[in-house]
């Protein structure tokens, strides 16, 4: 039997609520047989995924862009509250990324408090062109105005769209927050803001019977009223997943492919928003551009709540790999965003892909070895394309091809038996439990200088 994922109020979707996800997959010429029901009801257990019996086929958009949530989820979840010249400098990096190629197109902002409210009179006075500086806000018309009253065309609005969160945060039913979603949008685009309506939990939720009829009725707003209207599908427990097999609500692909072909959503109205709970962050984002939707969110450095976002350097070496270019982004930036976090007391994980010490750092001898004859076979990219350095750590395993490289690095001949002499004293070291860390230039140093005392006196 066709499994299909949903979530409603009773823990399992309607039968008469997919009626209209029958029609457009037989549309699709897709074979599809009468629908089995599974109860979604897993907590404390993560939500189960199984298959629903239908894969859809890869829609890549012509154009793919990313836009930014640094300074407003990524400092949500920030431990520190950075400055005004914090944040300022970070902005310039991220405009330096884009290196005006209008990739990165936009920046969300809180307006809450009156530091919010500086930090967008700050980076708007930079006179940058990309990415475009936008508000963020609740679906309530005292947050509409802020955004009116900095100076902004242009909004994301919240509107919470799983029934978890509408009968748990909100005590509320369907009707009612719709009415009140459509009143606030009504109003926003009556002032001529174009709205990004932020379909908050959208992957727990009930896509056919509730989501997309919604979604119909703020695209005939925004139509009304001639005013831009791009949909983002937020991600927010992070439990989507981005395999087109898997049902909804779950699947990313099958969730920006039934959007677009039962609503007819131009791809660069379609904007997805990831989150890392369940390691999938990326990968749904790389999912969401496959498959059709043409934006992208992210952070820096994925910085986030829980378990943070799609980090945006990410997005934009994805964005290479899937069209063999940076199309005038400067990748070389990601390293010094990285400084900068580090300079802000933020502890970049040493593993961490990209920015990470480790990132494009070798300690095992034989991949030293390969690697000296061809940095290819241990590093598929050159990091110096993101201003990086390959590096070898020398350590219990790293063997004497990684002193060779540490030695020739240094000016000095790699002779066999000076290469001989350092390897055993640094085997002493840890064979004796003296040392647990790989060894630092310093340390290496002091090695070398008190071996080459030695060598020369018994010369």
């Amino acid at each position: 039997m066709v499994l299909i994922e949903a979530l409603n109020n009773q823990g399992s979707l309607a039968r008469e609520n997919n009626e209209l996800l029958i029609r457009l997959l037989k549309h699709e010429g897709i074979e599809y047989k009468e629908l089995e029901y599974v109860d979604l009801d897993q907590w404390p257990l993560p939500p189960r995924l199984i298959t629903d019996g239908i894969n859809i086929d890869p829609e890549p958009p012509e154009r793919l862009f990313i836009t930014d949530t640094t300074f407003r989820d990524g400092q949500q979840a920030f431990y520190v509250y950075y400055s005004i010249n914090d944040a300022v400098r970070l902005f310039r990096l991220l405009a330096d990324l884009d290196n005006g190629s209008g990739k990165i197109t936009r920046s969300e902002f809180f307006l809450y408090t009156g530091r919010d409210r500086e930090l967008v009179k700050a980076v708007r006075d930079l006179g940058l062109e990309w990415p475009r500086v936008i508000g963020w806000g609740r679906a309530r018309v005292e947050d509409v105005r802020l955004v009116k009253e900095a100076g902004l065309d242009e909004m994301v609005m919240l509107m919470s769209i799983s029934d978890i969160h509408i009968r748990y945060k909100f005590n509320s039913t369907r009707d009612r927050v719709v009415a009140k979603y459509l009143e606030v949008a009504e109003y926003a685009l009556k002032e001529g803001i174009r709205l990004r309506c932020s379909l908050e939990d959208v992957t727990r939720s009930d896509v056919v019977g509730f989501v997309i009829p919604f979604v119909e009725k703020l695209l005939k707003l925004g139509e009304r009223y001639g005013v831009e209207t791009t949909i983002k599908l937020p991600d927010t427990t992070g439990v989507g997943v981005p395999y087109p097999f898997a049902p909804l609500p779950y699947s990313i692909p099958k969730l920006v492919w039934v959007i677009r072909k039962v609503l007819g959503i131009p791809s660069e109205s379609l904007e997805f928003h990831g989150h890392g709970d369940y390691y999938m962050a990326v990968s749904n984002a790389v999912a969401a551009w496959l498959y059709g939707a043409s934006i992208n969110n992210g952070t820096l450095l994925g910085i986030g709540e829980r378990a943070g976002n799609v980090p945006i350097e990410a997005l934009v070496i994805w964005y290479a790999r899937l069209r063999g270019s940076f199309d005038g982004m400067n990748p070389r930036v990601i390293s010094k965003i990285a400084e900068e976090f580090r300079s802000l007391n933020y502890p970049v994980p040493r593993y961490q892909p990209l920015v990470g010490e480790n990132a494009f750092t070798t300690a095992a001898g034989i991949h030293v070895d390969a690697q000296l004859k061809n940095p290819m076979t241990y590093l598929s990219m050159d990091p110096t394309v993101i201003g990086r350095e390959a590096n070898i750590l020398v350590g219990p395993y790293s063997g004497r091809s990684s002193i060779e490289y540490w030695l020739k690095k240094r000016g000095i001949e790699p002779t066999p038996q000076l290469i001989d002499a350092v390897y055993k004293r640094i085997m002493h070291l840890y064979d004796n439990g003296l040392r647990r860390e790989p060894l630092g230039d310093e340390e290496l140093n002091n090695i070398l200088n008190d071996i080459m005392m030695s060598l020369t006196g018994q010369t």
